[in-house]
């Protein structure tokens, strides 16, 4: 959707792990489940306009060819800041705008990796700094970085000081130290909201090849958009945002298959949760299951 206010693109979030690392909660470190988890999150577009053969997606296209699409999920809502927050939180929390001032005091997925023992990080391409307030930057818009919308994450230094720009992310893999859970946020041109859907295909095929070898084994990447352009919608009027692209690839991923399950965004939320064994937030628990993706 049209944006006032800059922001960031949530649009994926990725996760991943390193032995002995832990979250900043001092709990003991979870081992069960996916070594990493990567969520990236594109902007704006319908499945349709991604995935028809004639589009400039070329990349995205062969990635979900050779590993698992999802090929009916649904976005929540539009604009995209209630999108970001149902995939991270089970619920829009009230929000119907790309508020800059709404921030919510809610339980998140930050939460509940921190009590886990499961470390995390959100990499916001083009943020100014880590833990930035701001309402954007430049390229940066902070609608699309759900993490800053937390209260408990930005009124915390120690724990907002893991939103940090993405190029820590070249860092932190080079020296072996990917959190488990990782959050991608292109900028508000590679998302494909302000600029082609060929310049953000080339964005996700710079990086996901760079991520895919650092997952491990079993670690998964998934790519989705927070939101098309249609009230297309599913499962018992949770989602209404339209039809779009999401894909899991990696490792732990299966190749070649497409789940056809009508789905929304929180059933990516709670595939994340079940993968790691945690409670399903809010109206991730109402969400239809996804199978059949894992390798």
């Amino acid at each position: 959707m049209r944006h006032r206010f800059p922001i960031v693109i949530a649009t994926l979030a990725f996760l991943s792990w390193v032995p002995f690392q832990t979250s900043t909660s001092g709990a003991a470190p979870r081992t069960t489940g996916p070594s990493h988890i990567v969520v990236i999150v594109m902007e704006n577009h319908e499945y349709g306009s991604i995935m028809d053969p004639g589009s400039d997606a070329t990349y995205l296209r062969s990635l979900a060819a050779s590993s698992v699409s999802l090929s009916r999920m649904y976005a929540t809502s539009h604009p995209s800041l209630p999108n970001y927050l149902a995939l991270t939180s089970g619920s829009t929390q009230g929000v119907t705008s790309d508020c800059w001032s709404c921030v919510v005091d809610a339980p998140n997925i930050a939460d509940q990796l921190d009590a886990a023992g499961i470390s995390w990080k959100a990499y916001m391409e083009s943020i100014p700094s880590a833990c930035y307030t701001g309402a954007g930057n430049g390229s940066y818009y902070t609608k699309h970085d759900p993490f800053m919308y937390y209260t408990d994450i930005r009124n915390d230094p120690a724990r907002c000081r893991s939103v940090v720009p993405l190029s820590q992310l070249k860092r932190d893999m080079a020296a072996g130290a990917m959190p488990r859970f990782a959050w991608i946020t292109p900028n508000i041109c590679h998302d494909m909201h302000d600029c082609s859907i060929a310049t953000g295909d080339r964005f996700l095929q710079t990086w996901v090849p760079r991520i895919v070898p650092q997952l491990g084994t079993d670690g998964i990447v998934i790519v989705l958009f927070d939101e098309g352009y249609t009230s297309l919608g599913c499962c018992n009027h949770l989602a209404n945002g339209g039809h779009i692209v999401a894909i899991v690839a990696g490792p732990g991923a299966g190749r070649g298959v497409v789940v056809s399950t009508r789905a929304d965004q929180y059933s990516i939320l709670a595939l994340i949760e079940r993968a790691w064994g945690l409670d399903l937030l809010g109206k991730a628990a109402q969400a239809p299951e996804l199978t059949g993706w894992q390798a």
